[in-house]
C-alpha cells in the first residue's frame, strides 16, 4: 500500500466524509454509476500530469479549476461525480500523483457501498481475496492479465471468462479496473490495493490467516473476536 504525505492524509478523510454524504442519498444503481463516473475521471488524471498539476495548483483560484473540470467532464460525467473532484481540486496535497491516489479510494469505495447497499459487501471482501489466491495458484493467468502486450479488452474477456457469473456484480466490476487502471503497479498491489479500500467502508482491518488446518466457523468467528479487542476496530479475516 502506498503511504500518502501528511497532507494529503487529511484531504483524503475530508474527501471520505464528502462521499459518504452523496452515496448515502444514492440508490445502489446511482452508485454504481457514481464509481463508473469517479473511475472515469481516474482514467484521465492517470494519463495527465498535466491535469493533476493544474488541479491541485493552489495559484489556480477555485473558479478556474471548476471551469476546467466542467469543461473536460460535463458532458460524460454526473454533476455528483464533478461536485467530489472539484471538492478535491479545492484541498490540498502532498503531490500531484496523490490527487489520483485518492479518487482511486473514492471509486472503490463508492462501488463497496453499492455491495453493502445489495447485502454482498463480506462476499465482496472474500471474493477479492479468491481471485489473488487464484492469481498465486495460476501463475500463467497472472502473466496473461499483468502484461501489457495484450489489450484492455483482451484482458478483461479472459477475466469475464473465468469469473463472470461466478461473483457479485460488484466484484466484478472492480476486477475489470484492477486489470485496467494498475496505475504502473502490478496486479497483485492494485489487487491488494482495492482489497484494503473495500475494507475501509466499514473502518475496518483485514487480517490474512495461514492455518496448518481449516477453521471452523465457531473458530473463525472467536478469532475475529479477539482481534477485534485486540486492535480496537472491526475485522474481516481472510483464511488460507
Amino acid at each position: 500500500m502506498k503511504i500518502l504525505g501528511g497532507t494529503s492524509r487529511v484531504s483524503v478523510l475530508a474527501l471520505r466524509k464528502a462521499l459518504e454524504e452523496k452515496v448515502n442519498n444514492l440508490s445502489a444503481n446511482d452508485a454504481a454509476q457514481f464509481s463508473n463516473d469517479l473511475f472515469t475521471i481516474l482514467t484521465v488524471l492517470s494519463s495527465s500530469v498535466g491535469m493533476r498539476r493544474a488541479l491541485t495548483d493552489n495559484a489556480r483560484d477555485a473558479a478556474a479549476k471548476s471551469e476546467l473540470i466542467s469543461n473536460l467532464f460535463a458532458k460524460n460525467i454526473s454533476a455528483n461525480a464533478q461536485a467530489i473532484l472539484a471538492t478535491a481540486a479545492s484541498l490540498r496535497w502532498s503531490n500531484p500523483s496523490e490527487l489520483a491516489d485518492a479518487i482511486e479510494q473514492l471509486a472503490v469505495e463508492a462501488e463497496s457501498f453499492v455491495a453493502d447497499k445489495n447485502n454482498e459487501l463480506d462476499l465482496v471482501e472474500d471474493q477479492l481475496f479468491n481471485f489473488a489466491q487464484l492469481l498465486t495458484a495460476n501463475p500463467e493467468l497472472r502473466q496473461a492479465l499483468n502484461t501489457a502486450a495484450d489489450s484492455d479488452a483482451g484482458k478483461v474477456a479472459l477475466l469475464e471468462s473465468i469469473v463472470k457469473g461466478k461473483y457479485a456484480n460488484s466484484t466484478l466490476n472492480l476486477l475489470r479496473r484492477v486489470v485496467v487502471l494498475r496505475r504502473g503497479r502490478n496486479i497483485d498491489a492494485t489487487l491488494a490495493a482495492y482489497s484494503h479500500y473495500v475494507a475501509a467502508r466499514r473502518n475496518r482491518i483485514v487480517a490474512h490467516v495461514k492455518t496448518a488446518t481449516p477453521l471452523s466457523a465457531a473458530q473463525q468467528q472467536n478469532l475475529i473476536t479477539a482481534l477485534g479487542k485486540a486492535i480496537g476496530k472491526s475485522v474481516h479475516i481472510n483464511v488460507e
